[in-house]
C-alpha cells in the first residue's frame, strides 16, 4: 500500500521566493509491519548477506551478558498489539499480564565477557531502485546498516556503534540463511519490528537554523504575527496552531533518507568529513516516530483515521533519549567513516 503526504498547508515559496534557493527532496521510507525478504527494502527485515561473509560483530569492549532476548521482545509486542486490537475488553488479560512479566525479564549468559564476539542487529536494508534520494559509492545499489544492541560506547558509555555496509546486489551469490543474532541485548529500543517500506518522494527545506540570518528573521516574523493572530480570535473560539515552518513546511518527520538535518535539539553545527575535511550529507534519520502532535500535518493520507498512540511507531525504535538520529557520510567519498547525532 503506498503512503501519501498530505499537500502542506500553503506554498512555503510563495511566502518567500529566497527558499527556491534551498528547495532539496527527501524520500520518506514509511515504515509499516510486514514481512519482507532479502530481496527488499525494509527496516528490521533479513539481510541480503552473502553466506561465505563475516556477519558485522560489535568488537568494543562493554557489558554484553545480561539483557532481554530478542524473540521475547518480539513476543511481548505481538502481545500487546492483540490484546488492544480487541472490540471488547481492549488491553492485556490478566494472563497476558502475566506472560509479559516473565518476557520482560533479564536473562544473564554465564561467562560473558565484555569482549565476545556479539553479532551486531540489522537496523534496515535499502536499495536505490526503491529510494531516489539514496546516493552512495558507485556501482553500489544497495546499503546496509546495523547497529549494536547496547547502548554502551563512546566516553560516556551510553553512545551508539553504528556500522554501514554498501555492495553491489548483483555480485551477491547465496544468501546467509541464518544470520548470528545476540544472545541479549542492552535495549528493547534497538530491536526493530521487521516493516516493509513505501517510499515516497517529497520536496523537503533547511532547518532555519541554517538559513542566512535575514530570511530566518523575516521567517521568525511571520509565525509570531500568525501566532499572535490566533490568538485572539474575533469571535473568541478555540483555533487550532496555525502553521509553522519547522514543524509543517520544511523537514517531514518519519524515518527518511537524505534531505536535510532538523536541529530541534541544538544549534547546528558542522558536520565534516573527519578523513578529508569534506561537508558531509544527511544519509538516513531513524526517527522514533513518524508523527506526534506537533508533527500531524504530515500525517500520511491513508493513515489519517489511525490512532497516534497506536500506529505512529510501527518499527519500535527509539533513537536514545531523543527523537531522531541522522547518520552522515562524506560527499566526496561516502565509504570514509560516518558520523551520526541526536536531535
Amino acid at each position: 500500500m503506498t503512503r501519501t503526504t498530505p499537500p502542506r498547508p500553503l506554498d512555503v515559496e510563495a511566502l518567500f521566493p529566497e527558499l527556491a534557493a534551498f528547495r532539496g527532496t527527501t524520500t520518506r521510507l514509511h515504515p509499516r509491519p510486514g514481512d519482507p525478504g532479502p530481496g527488499d527494502s525494509s527496516v528490521g527485515g533479513p539481510m541480503l548477506w552473502p553466506a561465505e561473509e563475516p556477519w558485522p560483530l560489535c568488537d568494543e569492549a562493554h557489558g554484553r551478558g545480561r539483557g532481554r532476548r530478542t524473540a521475547d521482545i518480539h513476543r511481548s509486542r505481538r502481545i500487546l498489539a492483540a490484546s488492544w486490537a480487541r472490540e471488547r475488553s481492549p488491553g492485556p488479560t490478566d494472563e497476558e499480564r502475566d506472560l509479559l512479566r516473565e518476557l520482560s525479564r533479564d536473562h544473564v549468559i554465564p561467562g560473558a565477557s565484555e569482549t565476545d564476539p556479539l553479532p551486531m542487529v540489522g537496523l534496515a536494508q535499502l536499495y536505490r531502485r526503491d529510494v531516489p534520494d539514496l546516493a552512495g559509492p558507485a556501482g553500489c545499489d544497495l546499503l546496509q546498516v546495523f547497529w549494536c544492541p547496547f547502548p554502551a560506547h563512546g566516553p560516556g558509555r551510553n553512545e551508539l556503534e553504528i556500522h554501514l555496509r554498501w555492495r553491489r546486489s548483483g555480485q551477491v551469490g547465496d544468501v546467509l540463511a541464518a544470520p548470528p543474532r545476540p544472545a541479549v541485548v542492552g535495549s528493547d529500543d534497538l530491536v526493530p519490528e521487521p516493516c516493509a517500506l513505501h517510499p515516497e518522494q517529497v520536496v523537503t527545506y533547511p532547518d532555519a537554523g541554517v538559513l542566512p540570518a535575514e530570511l530566518r528573521a523575516r521567517i521568525d516574523a511571520w509565525e509570531e504575527a500568525l501566532e499572535e493572530e490566533a490568538g485572539r480570535p474575533a469571535d473568541g473560539r478555540a483555533t487550532t496552531p496555525p502553521p509553522g515552518y519547522q514543524y509543517d513546511l520544511s523537514i517531514p518527520p518519519g524515518w527518511r533518507v537524505g534531505g536535510f538535518a532538523s536541529w530541534h535539539r541544538t544549534d547546528p553545527y558542522p558536520m565534516d568529513c573527519l578523513v578529508c575535511g569534506t561537508p558531509m550529507r544527511l544519509l538516513l534519520t531513524v526517527d522514533s516516530s513518524e508523527w506526534d502532535g506537533g508533527s500531524g500535518s504530515w500525517k500520511p493520507v491513508e493513515d489519517r483515521d489511525l490512532p497516534t498512540h497506536r500506529y505512529a511507531a510501527p518499527t519500535h525504535v527509539i533513537a536514545g533519549s531523543s527523537r531522531e538520529l541522522h547518520v552522515f557520510v562524506c560527499a566526496g567519498e561516502p565509504t570514509h567513516p560516518h558520523r551520526w547525532c541526536f536531535q
